[in-house]
């Protein structure tokens, strides 16, 4: 039992450990000015090498989200700056949704399971809020991916503890960061002006009123099958 408890946990504890290690050594390496110092080499990389530099800077990505590196930030403005908005959003849309993906299974196979298994046998608010969840999987889900308050790490983990269907994650996962993914796509697209202005990115732009509104109206819509089954499940009582 214990070796199947250590074989369940091995990959979630493995993405905690290079998280940690990311954290205290390359903070400092994936950055805006990093990214700055080496544009030159990449876009003559690019340039030289299409294909592959797009297939190692969607593996590259996979690996930041996936192992929780810091720099995913820095990554979807470097699809933008390499590949333009187009292709750019897809590598950067794959990168994200592969990575969220293995940190979900990981954490699904470690502890999801049974964590959701427990909670659906107690009785109590812990039972009425899972069933409620199961009831608007997909609402809650494009809810937590549209919201750009709701940290992307948690937005991975707290699915899988709650035994969401793999496909749902996925789904869920892909349509809903389109928003951001563009927003940040085309940030990046733009940033030969600004590295030739000697400046740095806007990335509070996202909370601009005419990017704001459009995915605020994007989270009432994801939200209104939850009010609809509350007003209904109201009227039956």
């Amino acid at each position: 039992m214990r070796a199947d408890r250590i074989k369940r946990l091995a990959p979630i504890a493995v993405i905690l450990l290079v998280a940690v290690v990311g954290i205290v050594f390359l903070r400092d390496r994936l950055s805006f000015e990093t990214l700055a110092a080496n544009r030159e080499a990449l876009i003559a990389h690019r340039d030289a090498n299409y294909v592959l530099s797009a297939m190692v800077f969607v593996v590259a990505y996979i690996a930041i989200v996936g192992f929780s590196l810091p720099g995913a930030t820095i990554a979807t403005l470097t699809g933008g700056f390499l590949f333009g908005i187009f292709p750019g959003v897809l590598f950067n849309l794959a990168g994200a949704t592969i990575g969220a993906t293995i940190i979900f299974l990981a954490a699904r196979f470690g502890l999801g399971e049974r964590l959701a298994a427990r909670m659906e046998a107690v009785e109590g608010r812990i039972a009425r809020l899972k069933r409620g969840i199961d009831e608007n999987q997909w609402s809650v889900l494009f809810l937590m991916r549209l919201l750009p308050a709701v940290p992307f790490f948690v937005a991975n983990v707290v699915p899988a503890l709650l035994n969401v269907r793999t496909g749902v994650f996925v789904v869920t996962t892909v349509v809903g960061i389109i928003p951001g993914a563009l927003v940040y796509t085309s940030v990046g697209a733009g940033l030969g002006d600004v590295f030739d202005r000697g400046g740095a990115p806007d990335l509070g732009v996202i909370f601009e009123p005419y990017i704001l509104g459009p995915i605020i109206g994007l989270c009432v819509l994801a939200a209104l099958p939850i009010l609809i089954r509350t007003f209904r499940k109201g009227d039956v009582a």
